[in-house]
C-alpha cells in the first residue's frame, strides 16, 4: 500500500489543490495522512470557498463538494505534526504539497522544519528510488526555497513548473481594487512564484517549463519521481499521474 502525506499550513490552502489529490489517493487505495505544524486540523481558504474569490477564480462546485467530504474524514481531523521530533517524511512513499494564495500558508512555505524535511526527502526520489513527490503552485515554491547545506535548492537540478508569473500579476492587478494584495502572498512588492522558482534552478531557461494556456499542464521530471503543476486547473491530471506513479513504485 502506498503511504502518502499532504503537507499543509493550519489555514489558507487552495481547496481544489488539497481535495482533488486527497480524493484521488483515497480512491486508489493509498494510506493518506495530513501533516500540519502541530497536528491541528487544517482549514482551506474560506475566501475561496465562501467569499469574493469563489465566483471569480475560486473552486468549481465539484471541488467544493470534495472539500466538504474531505474535512469529515479521520485523516483530516487527526493530522500528524511536522514539528514532532519523531516525524519524518521517509516513512512515506509519496509527499504532496498544495498551494494557495492566503498569506497564512507562509507557515509551511517558510518553515525551517519543513525545509529540512524536504531536503532530506527529495534525494530519495531520485530514480530508480521508490519515493515520489508532487507539488503545485506555492508547493513548488516551498521546494524551491528549501536549501541544502551548500546553498543549493532541493530542486536545483530538476525540470519543473509553477504558477506563471503572468497569471499571478494579472490576478493581482485585476482584483486589487476589492481584494488588495490578496494575490501577493508575500505582499507588494515581492517576486512572483515563477521568479523565485527560476532563481532556484541551475539552468532556468532549460529546466523551467511553462504554459499560459488555460488547460491542464504538468511537468514530469525524468531524473526524479517528481511531478509539478501550476494551479487548480492542473489538479485532475496531476493527481492521476501521481496515483499512477505511486502504483508503479509499489509494483
Amino acid at each position: 500500500m502506498v503511504k502518502a502525506v499532504i503537507l499543509m499550513a493550519d489555514y489558507g490552502h487552495d481547496p481544489t489543490e488539497a481535495a482533488v489529490p486527497f480524493k484521488a489517493f483515497k480512491d486508489a487505495g493509498f494510506q493518506v495522512s495530513v501533516a500540519t505544524e502541530t497536528g491541528k486540523p487544517p482549514e482551506c481558504d474560506a475566501l475561496m470557498l465562501n467569499g469574493t474569490v469563489g465566483p471569480i477564480l475560486g473552486p468549481k462546485p465539484a471541488a467544493v463538494a470534495l472539500y466538504k467530504e474531505m474535512i469529515q474524514t479521520p485523516e483530516w481531523k487527526t493530522p500528524a505534526a511536522w514539528t514532532s521530533p519523531n516525524f519524518t517524511l521517509s516513512s512515506y512513499d509519496m509527499v504532496f504539497i498544495p498551494g494557495g494564495q492566503d498569506k497564512a500558508i507562509r507557515q509551511v512555505i517558510d518553515s525551517e522544519d519543513v525545509h529540512k524535511l524536504l531536503v532530506e526527502y527529495f534525494p530519495q526520489t531520485k530514480r530508480p528510488g521508490n519515493k515520489a513527490i508532487g507539488a503545485v503552485c506555492h508547493g513548488v515554491m516551498t521546494l524551491a526555497i528549501s536549501k541544502r547545506g551548500d546553498g543549493k535548492s532541493a530542486i536545483h537540478d530538476v525540470e519543473t513548473t509553477t504558477l506563471p508569473g503572468m497569471y499571478e500579476e494579472v490576478s493581482y492587478w485585476g482584483t486589487r481594487a476589492f481584494l488588495g494584495d490578496y494575490y501577493k502572498t508575500y505582499g507588494v512588492p515581492s517576486p512572483t512564484m515563477e521568479a523565485v522558482v527560476r532563481k532556484a534552478l541551475d539552468n532556468p531557461d532549460a529546466q523551467f517549463k511553462q504554459s499560459l494556456l488555460p488547460m491542464p499542464f504538468i511537468v514530469e521530471e525524468q531524473k526524479y519521481n517528481y511531478i509539478s503543476g501550476r494551479y487548480a486547473v492542473d489538479m485532475d491530471i496531476l493527481s492521476e499521474k501521481l496515483v499512477t506513479l505511486g502504483k508503479q513504485l509499489k509494483a
